[in-house]
């Protein structure tokens, strides 16, 4: 039901988008930002019940914390580096959209650096010791 909610104010925003644009452009991409960060909203309240159960995971499996806390913040840097990239591409500017995904590859390369260390040292410690 919730989906067919999202795609309802979708489908208004969007005619009512068309409609506006001939006349006052700004207005229009304020409706399409505006909608758009509505809808991220309502569902951002729908990831603390998967956060809530990925916690409960890793506690059980005994994986440290810091772990899950940064892959998190990985996802979360995606996810907000796409929103941000699709509403100045609506806006029309191609270019500051693909800066900002390339900043969030690159922050989501620095937060991984701990996590590649750890993987190649349990490498490095599984192999037998060098001749």
């Amino acid at each position: 039901m919730e989906m067919i909610q999202i795609v309802g104010l979708g489908l208004i925003a969007t005619v009512l988008i068309l409609v506006v644009r001939e006349q006052k452009p700004m207005f229009a991409f304020l409706l399409a930002a505006f909608t758009g960060l509505f809808i991220f909203l309502y569902v951002i309240g729908k990831i603390e019940a998967v956060i809530a159960v990925l916690e409960q995971l890793a506690d059980r499996s005994g994986i440290p914390s810091i772990y899950l806390k940064t892959i998190l913040k990985i996802i979360g840097i995606a996810y907000i580096a796409e929103f941000g990239a699709q509403i100045v591409r609506d806006a029309g500017q191609e270019s500051v959209a693909s800066k900002i995904e390339f900043a969030g590859k690159i922050l989501i390369l620095v937060m991984a650096v701990p996590i590649i260390s750890v993987i190649v040292e349990t490498v490095l410690g599984l192999l037998p010791a060098g001749s």
